[in-house]
Parts: structure tokens; sequence; C-alpha cells
């Protein structure tokens, strides 16, 4: 590898120190269904997308709250000695890719066949600070 390479490499992993980050992988719900409760959590604050997703009578709310609690848990274990109230956490970004597709056969008028596709996704929640950020700029 290229000293070149390898500085940018070096500044990426740096970079990704910082962000502290949870996936939820093979999610079984529709990608544009999970995308409706990401874009509502999407740049706010912890606490109030933790309430947002703890009203939300979306059946992938309650997933999509387990894994912002799984992404707060990875940010308390890379930084030991901050609280959590003072960090100022908000959802950085979160995107919904689409998963595997299962394929079924329903039944149809005269003796045919239907195709469903059972869709599900993948979800990448990535948590960052707003004290930080403003102590590095």
């Amino acid at each position: 590898m290229g000293s070149r390479k390898h500085i940018v490499a070096e500044a990426r992993k740096e970079e990704k120190k910082h962000l502290c980050m949870a996936k939820l992988v093979n999610n079984p719900s529709s990608p544009r269904k999970a995308r409706l409760i990401a874009d509502a959590i999407r740049g706010v604050d912890v606490d109030k997308a933790l309430a947002i997703l703890q009203h939300s009578q979306k059946e992938s709310a309650l997933k999509f709250r387990k894994l912002l609690l799984s992404a707060v848990a990875n940010w308390q274990s890379k930084h030991d000695g901050k609280r959590l109230e003072e960090s100022n956490l908000y959802v950085k970004s979160i995107f919904v890719d689409g998963g595997r597709q299962m394929k079924r056969m329903r039944t149809a008028p005269q003796g045919r066949g239907y195709r469903i596709k059972k869709r599900s996704n993948h979800v990448t929640l990535i948590l960052d600070s707003r004290t930080e950020n403003m102590q590095s700029n």
C-alpha cells in the first residue's frame, strides 16, 4: 500500500473511533416500512428518538428502539469516563438497505400460483456526540 493510501486509511480509522454504530441484520419487514421509522429519528437527539420509538404504532419501532439502545451501550463502552447526559448524543445517520427476499407461492384461481416476495432489511445506525464535534471545531 502506498503512503498516500496509508495516510487516508489511518485518517478514516481515527474518524471511526469517535462514532458508535449498531447493525440490525435481516429484520423481517419491508425496507419501505422501515424507512418511515428511520426518517422519523434521523438527526434527532437520543432521548427524543427513544420517545418517538416508544410511542410509535409501527411494528419495527420496537426493534429500532432496541437497536438504538445497543448503539448507546456501544458508546458507553468506548467512552468509559464520560457521562451520557453531558455528551449530547444524537443519531448522526441511519439507513435501511434491502436484505434477502424469501420467495413463496400463493394459491390463485384456475390452478395457478402467484409469487409473493417476503422482504427483509438491514439497518445501520450511527451515533455521534454534539459536544465532541464542537470541541474539535
